[in-house]
């Protein structure tokens, strides 16, 4: 059986077309249907043909996570863990700016990226997350929303949580086409953002789609030295290939990236830490976002202090790199990316 929300409109189209013998305008119908109105019931979309119903109803389905768990921190956040059709959990977040409600989605159940500092790799790679389960992540999100009030919906998507995307390419690109085209969620590319970290041949391909899509690279070092003790990646594709595929994607996709920088006390915090970083990104339209620690209890690492945090973002201004410090959300349940899916199942958590 299908899940419609795992086609992109010209998928569905082409399987419409060439299976069922419709006409591609029977794409643009269903994504109306399930995107703009929201309808999950065969029977109340007024412009199918009876018959076509009934072919819908035995060959198509309209599958979406269930909540397994629900977490509302003080500030408004919510982290959900999700339960998919075969009983995998992942969990996704609602973050509340003041310019909108951004949807945290993993794309993966479980994480191969082994980063030294996240909790998303206290358990391993399951599989990869079909693009409809993505696609039933922003909905769920979107549903708590519109119990708050009608008018409410997610407006920002980043593709930022559990698993790596570019590990997921097809699926995640699928699901992106959904949330930007207009009969679907209709969020403006700049509104979305696709995070990596650092798979260099994800990155070249990336940016030959020519997407106005956001891309961000989790970097949290200025050289490979240090680089190579958090992030096992890096050993496949030190920094030289990386900032080769970054300037790469900016000269083909006209855009620029953000470099993600979580700051470590005692390890990648330091004035010439951040004198490094803003060498290595030299020449870069790049811009960083450094983001303070969410401290995991079973591992090492611990928060910078906040003056030098300060600092570190003070030396890159004065070195002429565009800099922020993110800000925090839900401080008070478990933040940190993976920590409430490991610890339901009891793996190290």
């Amino acid at each position: 059986m299908y899940n419609l929300y795992d086609f992109k409109i010209e998928k569905l189209e082409e399987l419409l077309v060439n299976k069922y013998f419709q006409k591609k305008y029977r794409a643009t119908q269903l994504f109306k249907w399930i995107y703009e109105k929201r309808v999950d019931d065969f029977d109340k979309m007024s412009d199918i043909s009876l018959s076509f119903k009934e072919v819908l109803k035995t060959d198509f389905c309209l599958d979406k996570p269930k909540i397994f768990k629900k977490q509302v921190s003080k500030d408004g956040t919510i982290k959900l863990l999700l339960e998919m059709s075969d009983g995998n959990l992942v969990e996704t977040v609602l973050m509340r700016y003041n310019y909108g409600n951004v949807a945290c989605v993993s794309s993966e159940v479980g994480c191969n990226m082994g980063c030294a500092f996240c909790a998303s790799g206290f358990l391993k790679k399951k599989r990869d997350l079909t693009c409809g389960e993505m696609v039933g992540e922003v909905l769920v999100l979107d549903e708590l929303l519109k119990e708050e009030d009608p008018s409410k919906r997610v407006t920002h998507v980043v593709v930022m949580g559990t698993g790596e995307p570019f590990d997921n390419y097809d699926n995640v690109l699928d699901f992106i086409r959904i949330l930007n085209h207009p009969y679907g969620f209709a969020i403006g590319a700049r509104h979305l953002t696709v995070s990596t970290c650092g798979l260099v041949e994800g990155i070249r391909r990336y940016a030959n789609e020519h997407l106005q899509i956001n891309l961000a690279i989790s970097l949290h070092a200025p050289n490979d030295e240090i680089r190579n003790k958090l992030m096992p990646i890096s050993r496949k594709y030190p920094l030289n290939e990386l900032m080769d595929a970054v300037k790469y994607y900016e000269k083909e996709a006209g855009r620029r990236v953000t470099f993600e920088y979580i700051l470590l006390k005692g390890v990648n915090d330091s004035k010439e830490n951040a004198k490094e970083l803003a060498a290595l990104i030299k020449g870069t339209l790049a811009y960083v976002n450094l983001i303070p620690y969410n401290p995991i209890k079973e591992l090492i690492y611990e928060r910078s202090d906040e003056n030098r945090v300060h600092d570190f973002l003070d030396t890159l201004t004065k070195l002429g790199v565009t800099a922020t410090i993110r800000k925090e959300f839900g401080t008070d349940i478990d933040a940190a990316c993976g920590q409430l899916r490991a610890k339901n199942e009891n793996k190290k958590l």
